[in-house]
């Protein structure tokens, strides 16, 4: 059975979110790991706010998933999207992100939401 592809302009819509660097890192780090905001907040030096408001484009487009555990939501990347296939030939060219899930591990902060 043939797999269908998305439509041009859906195509786009996803490549233009993977286009911004935060969102790149985003997904490329949730491909293989669940990873909740508090950890995002570390990993990329950045405000909660901004954070929720990458992963809330990324979970729109359906590119992220997002799973309650508790009082906090943990993310991780839809295999399930029409473009997933797409997206994860895309990110056989980013940089590996799991040294700094690693990292952030070693400084005791992995899934830290306190």
């Amino acid at each position: 059975m043939e797999k269908i592809k998305p439509e041009i302009k859906d195509t786009a819509s996803v490549l233009k979110l993977l286009g911004d660097n935060t969102r790149l890192s985003i997904v490329s780090l949730v491909q293989n790991h669940e990873c909740c905001v508090c950890e995002f907040v570390e990993l990329l030096d950045m405000s909660q706010s901004s954070v929720s408001q990458h992963l809330r484009k990324l979970r729109d487009a359906g590119l992220v998933k997002e799973q309650r555990k508790g009082h906090w939501i943990f993310y991780s990347f839809n295999r399930e999207h029409p473009s997933a296939e797409m997206v994860e030939d895309i990110l056989q060219h980013v940089p590996d992100q799991n040294e700094k899930l690693q990292q952030l591990e070693r400084d005791g902060l992995r899934i830290n939401c306190d």
